[in-house]
């Protein structure tokens, strides 16, 4: 293989990679996995703007990738719990380096700093 190949190859396998990971809650959904398990109505309190649709359709795409797990207990009411695999908690050093980021360079930021969300003055 030559050197070009080798980097088009990484660049479509990064792709797939941030594909996998893009998505308006993914990241954020995935955050909080990464502190605890939650039960569905706890995600959708937790992430302002998101609707249940939406909050559904983004588990899905999560579980369907290997990076959510999807627990329902028979019971009345139906218990739903969300919790992260070990495939995602891999992204664990990922995770962490973005909060560093974030506390270093987050106030450099203009604008938004979330869905639908205006940064306050600081």
């Amino acid at each position: 293989m030559t050197m070009g190949r080798d980097v088009s190859t990484m660049q479509d396998e990064m792709r797939r990679a941030f594909a996998m990971l893009s998505g308006k809650w993914k990241l954020e959904i995935m955050w909080l996995l990464h502190q605890r398990m939650h039960r569905f109505g706890e995600l959708r309190k937790a992430i302002a703007g998101i609707t249940q649709h939406m909050l559904t359709a983004q588990l899905r795409e999560l579980e369907a990738d290997g990076l959510v797990t999807r627990t329902v207990f028979a019971e009345v009411p139906p218990r739903v719990e969300y919790a992260i695999t070990e495939k995602a908690l891999a992204l664990g050093p990922t995770m962490a380096a973005l909060a560093v980021w974030w506390e270093e360079y987050g106030k450099t930021v203009p604008g938004k700093t979330g869905p639908g969300r205006k940064r306050k003055d600081r």
